[in-house]
């Protein structure tokens, strides 16, 4: 079966015989048809994002919010492939000691996602990058034994627990025609195409996920690759889009869409799937900053009003901001304060409604700033 996407190839012969799918390079030919649904989808898709990037200028501590984003993003990414965490999880104080397999996947894609933000100064996006940004990701988690960093050397395939390649919902190009379809993906990250880079990032998000490079890790890898290549493209200056939020509450729709591409060549209802993720993913992006800046305002009057108290208060609840779930004595280590000294500004921030206290223990008591997450749980 010849579709504009691709063809399948047959492998091995006999009782060992499978096809294997082997995608044609990007960009499609013919090429997009950029109908009016796609225009409109685009033009709103970039405005949207357009509005984001200002408000996150705007925002007097912006590495905070993209810190607090790229964890909501992790977190929302890892569920997809139906890792099992909470946001508390992710930021609880005691991680060190509490680090359970779910919640080792999602802080591993944190950093893997800084990795890469950094990476980009020094590389351009390739294979290269792709690959050290999958050995972070991969780092002592289950997987670990799939060749981190490494393009598989094995045929791998998609479908439910326990299925085989004579059952597979869809087989992946072969090693060798893996090599050269990843090949072709660097060609076209590279080079100038004509198309608005959200279309493209459409494109090379669906190929990735079509050519599957690695034995493990190939969702999270590819939907990080959507925000690398705006942001490489300029299209963002921050990873403060979460994508995935959408992706995840339309799951079915998206693996479904993916799957179209392959079977009859339509490009392009993906491509308007994806303008519409980017879309969605940008106002909320921009509806939860909103949010926290009332909510931030809002306590700096409240914390104002403390007098004498206020100067160690408003110190505690600038790390609240960047940690909002806390231990005293970590908060007091970190700050560089006394315990008798957090511990005070901490009770003055329950007795403000800031702060909730979350465990009953009198040892290693914690306290959650509870407004803040319930802005940033949403769709966790």
């Amino acid at each position: 079966m010849n579709t504009r996407a691709g063809h399948y190839k047959s492998n091995l012969s006999g009782e060992m015989a499978y096809k294997s799918f082997v995608p044609n390079p990007l960009p499609p030919a013919p090429p997009i048809e950029l109908s009016e649904d796609i225009v409109s989808l685009l033009v709103k898709a970039n405005s949207q994002l357009a509005v984001l990037e200002s408000v996150a200028t705007r925002i007097p501590n912006v590495e905070l919010f993209v810190s607090m984003y790229v964890r909501k993003e992790a977190l929302m990414s890892s569920q997809i492939e139906g890792t099992q965490a909470t946001l508390e999880d992710v930021l609880d104080p005691m991680l060190d000691a509490n680090t359970n397999r779910n919640v080792a996947d999602v802080v591993n894609y944190i950093k893997a996602t800084e990795f890469a933000i950094e990476r980009l100064q020094t590389l351009p996006l390739c294979n290269r990058l792709i690959k050290e940004t999958h050995a972070v990701l991969m780092e002592g988690v289950r997987g670990q034994e799939k060749s981190p960093g490494e393009f598989r050397y094995s045929q791998n395939w998609i479908g439910g627990q326990g299925s085989t390649l004579k059952n597979a919902r869809y087989i992946p190009p072969s090693p060798d025609d893996m090599l050269d379809a990843m090949s072709d993906l660097e060609k076209y990250i590279n080079a100038d195409d004509e198309l608005d880079a959200l279309i493209r990032a459409a494109l090379i998000h669906y190929q990735f996920e079509t050519i599957h490079p690695f034995l493990d890790g190939n969702g999270r890898v590819g939907r990080l690759l959507i925000t690398l290549f705006l942001m490489e493209k300029k299209v963002l200056t921050t990873p403060a889009l979460y994508i995935s939020y959408f992706l995840k509450k339309n799951r079915v729709e998206y693996y479904d869409r993916m799957i179209e591409v392959r079977a009859k060549g339509n490009y392009e209802q993906w491509v308007k799937f994806f303008l519409q993720a980017i879309m969605e993913s940008a106002e909320d992006a921009t509806a939860t900053i909103d949010e926290l800046i009332v909510l931030h305002d809002t306590n700096v009057d409240k914390i104002s009003k403390l007098g004498r108290a206020a100067k160690n208060a408003m110190l505690v609840f600038n790390y609240l901001e960047s940690n909002p779930i806390i231990e005293i004595r970590k908060t007091a280590e970190a700050l560089g304060i006394t315990f008798n000294t957090a511990s005070s500004a901490v009770n003055r921030l329950v007795d403000a409604g800031i702060l909730v206290q979350t465990t009953d223990t009198s040892r290693n008591r914690t306290f959650a700033y509870e407004a803040y997450l319930n802005i940033l749980r949403k769709g966790t």
